[in-house]
């Protein structure tokens, strides 16, 4: 009985270290996605289509603060001829048009990031899909983003599938 436990114990022994062999055949590969992102076409319309509309808030905001200084302006210039009522009137008005100068230029900043989401999200999700489907396609069981810095080194044996996934995407 002994000699038959100890068989067993043997054939166990064996069959899981080649369990474990066989599933410590792992493949890994990594890709720099700034990189990535920086060849791909969609990117530049994106960027320009950005720059755009960055420049269209700019200038609604350098409108609003001419028309701001100009009535800080007139009001100086004017202050002594107007009557205690006409004076508060226009102090007022020049406090509700900075108060609104202030809110623009804040909630600009947040609809700009919003739209720079919204320009760049798809092109992200397309990058990531293309580097899921080579990493899939080639069987790698990792795939390390190098461009994020949290890796700090990968082996000869790690391999760059950056030309992969660029020619998934069709990219040069």
């Amino acid at each position: 009985m002994k000699k038959y436990l100890g068989i067993l114990l043997i054939a166990v022994m064996f069959s899981l270290s080649g369990a474990y062999a066989q599933k410590a055949d792992y493949k890994f590969g990594h890709i720099n996605s700034n990189e990535l992102l920086s060849v791909m076409p969609e990117r530049d319309s994106a960027r320009l289509e950005l720059q755009n509309y960055s420049q269209m808030l700019q200038q609604e905001m350098e409108a609003m603060q001419v028309e701001y200084q100009n009535k800080v302006n007139t009001y100086l210039e004017k202050q002594e001829t107007y009557s205690e009522l006409v004076r508060q009137s226009k102090e007022s008005e020049i406090q509700e048009m900075q108060r609104r100068v202030q809110e623009f230029q804040a909630t600009a900043q947040q609809d700009l990031q919003r739209k720079e989401q919204e320009l760049f999200q798809p092109i992200m999700e397309k990058a990531e899909k293309a580097i899921q489907k080579v990493a899939k396609a080639n069987g790698y069981t990792y795939v390390f983003d190098i461009s994020a810095g949290s890796v700090v080194y990968f082996s000869e044996q790690s391999e760059d599938i950056l030309p992969l996934v660029k020619k998934e995407l069709g990219i040069k």
